[in-house]
């Protein structure tokens, strides 16, 4: 079975005009001002599955700082869920500067979504004030079967792209001391944290209950950093995600063929981890 664990929709309206909706929204200007930035629908995503033979996709919206539009970007996702009941699972996705996003997840899980993200801090990095925000949240991700939070992350350091974060290592760090007994998601490696699990003090402790997604690895890393999450011994906790509409399956599948994954490794990451995870 193939899961691909980060993929993203959009509503028709966004897809067929976006500039309509950069007003006041700066995080999703940033990242789709350019007409080569991909908007896909739900149509698109299981055509894209089938040409690949990907099972199961999780998909997720935008953190939209309009409430309004966050909640319709959430409905076209339960939309695409109750449509396709076998082949779509979702995260509710929104701004946590609203102070109705523990509602809107609640509403979500309660309607058939499966969790939470891909929330983002795309101006400020995951600081102090993102820790309070998360905290209803995560609390409500707990009290409702302890369903995962996928949250975007990135490498502190390297070249610049639209969507690269200021987020530090230590915040990453205290994101996962702050929520212990949270499931997260870290999107696109965890900003390379998971390097860290081959300390011998604390950080395993601290990273416990942490997935990391592959998502756009093949932008950003060589082939060998499968290798590298075998050595750390997390090929457990890796799970395959394309940032669909970004890039397709056949990119990563690439990439692994170049690794030293045994069939085994395949196998976790691209379903079996997700299939524990999610359920």
């Amino acid at each position: 079975m193939i899961i691909d664990s980060h993929t993203h929709l959009f509503p028709e309206p966004v897809k067929n005009d976006r500039s309509l909706f950069f007003d006041k929204e700066p995080e999703f200007k940033l990242l789709y001002n350019s007409p080569r930035a991909k908007i896909s629908t739900i149509t698109e995503l299981i055509e894209t599955m089938d040409i690949h033979g990907v099972d199961i996709s999780v998909v997720s919206g935008f953190p939209w700082r309009n409430p309004d539009l966050a909640q319709k970007n959430n409905d076209t996702l339960l939309e695409a869920v109750q449509g396709y009941p076998d082949r779509i699972k979702g995260l509710a996705c929104f701004d946590l500067g609203w102070e109705g996003a523990a509602d809107e997840a609640i509403r979500c899980m309660a309607a058939g979504l499966s969790g939470v993200g891909e929330l983002a801090f795309y101006l400020s990095g995951i600081d102090a004030k993102a820790l309070s925000l998360l905290e209803p949240v995560m609390t409500a991700l707990r009290e409702n079967g302890n369903r995962p939070c996928m949250i975007h992350t990135n490498e502190p350091v390297g070249h610049p792209y639209p969507g690269k974060t200021p987020v530090t290592l230590e915040q990453i760090d205290s994101l996962a001391r702050a929520f212990p007994d949270n499931r997260i998601i870290l999107a696109h490696w965890g900003g390379g944290i998971f390097f860290y699990h081959v300390m011998k003090r604390q950080m395993k402790q601290t990273l416990k209950n942490i997935w990391y997604d592959t998502a756009a690895s093949v932008f950003l890393y060589d082939p060998e950093i499968y290798n590298m999450a075998i050595q750390a011994n997390v090929i457990d906790k890796v799970l395959f995600g394309t940032d669909f509409p970004l890039l397709t399956p056949d990119r990563y599948y690439a990439d692994m063929d170049k690794s030293v994954m045994t069939p085994t490794h395949k196998r976790q990451v691209l379903g079996e981890n997700a299939l524990a995870l999610f359920g």
